[in-house]
């Protein structure tokens, strides 16, 4: 995700990172090339009477703006309830160990509370990884004891076994009477928002748009753009490269934007912060069971990219 802070009008002109254009700079010298083909060889091919009004390209732009306009606002959608979701995961795992702390009657420090905060920590990191398709091995080394990291990081789906370690904490802490049936349904409500939270997650992961969407519209898009030259030459003559790489940046920025933002567990500069977010957790929930150090919160790199 780009964090950088606010800049003057004038130096934001000028911003290369996180801007995409790096990714449709190829394309837009295509359309640069053709439209100065366009405009030298315009007096040549109108001989022929070839010729197109810029009347149908403004009809056409209307409509590609107003769908170009529904795709972004449904990747966003999309970005956003992604970002929710993860912030979900950072309450719920903080009131879990709250109530621990203060419905079983041991110390912030008990063994068996660290044990729970580690558990806590292994969810949001074996979601991430899960949602990235990266290995959580790691992470679950480092957070948990060796057999319950090996034992773990066999499964499939690692986040689910490690709510079905946090359920199995529960039960037990039931059975030596220190939950009663009203505070253990409480803190069992909890990891079912987990769970909640891990299914939405996967639903966003797994179930990106219609495929067939994205070709129409990268079809007209490109279509658009490709002719765009041929209207404008008869109306600007040679302000046509100009004008038409203008309309084509604007056209395949916002289709590459909503591009990434359809996929917003991936780790392109526009997407969600994960590691940070899974570092803030465990820097939270560390600090509730008074441990000694924490480890330092993640800040952007030199290219302003916190990942």
């Amino acid at each position: 995700m780009i964090v950088r802070p606010p800049q003057h009008w004038f130096f934001m002109v000028f911003t290369w990172r996180g801007s995409v254009l790096s990714s449709i700079l190829p394309r837009l010298a295509l359309n640069l090339a053709f439209a100065l083909l366009v405009v030298v060889l315009h007096g040549w091919v109108e001989g022929f009477g070839l010729r197109l009004s810029i009347g149908p390209f403004s009809l056409m732009g209307i409509a590609l703006a107003i769908f170009l306009g529904f795709r972004n606002n449904t990747s966003y959608d999309r970005f956003w309830e992604a970002r929710k979701l993860c912030g979900g995961v950072l309450v719920q795992t903080r009131s879990l160990l709250r109530q621990a702390i203060t419905m079983t009657g041991r110390t912030p420090d008990d063994p068996r509370i660290v044990q729970f905060a580690a558990l806590l920590q292994a969810f949001a990191f074996a979601l991430k990884h899960q949602l990235r398709q990266t290995d959580p091995r790691d992470d679950l080394v480092r957070l948990l004891p060796p057999e319950t990291a090996a034992r773990l990081a066999a499964a499939q789906f690692v986040p689910a076994m490690v709510l079905r370690e946090l359920g199995l904490w529960l039960a037990e802490e039931r059975a030596a009477g220190r939950l009663n049936d009203i505070l253990w349904q409480s803190m069992d409500a909890n990891l079912d928002k987990l769970s909640d939270i891990l299914g939405s997650c996967e639903r966003i992961a797994s179930t990106p748009l219609p495929y067939a969407y994205s070709v129409l519209l990268h079809r007209t898009i490109y279509l658009y753009c490709s002719l765009l030259p041929l209207g404008l030459v008869d109306s600007i003559g040679l302000l046509t490269p100009l004008i038409s790489v203008f309309v084509a940046y604007t056209f395949m920025a916002l289709e590459s934007i909503a591009g990434e933002l359809e996929t917003p567990f991936g780790t392109e500069p526009n997407d969600l912060a994960l590691d940070a977010i899974c570092r803030t957790v465990e820097r939270t929930l560390l600090e509730m069971t008074d441990a000694a150090r924490l480890p330092p919160a993640l800040e952007p790199d030199s290219q302003y990219i916190l990942t």
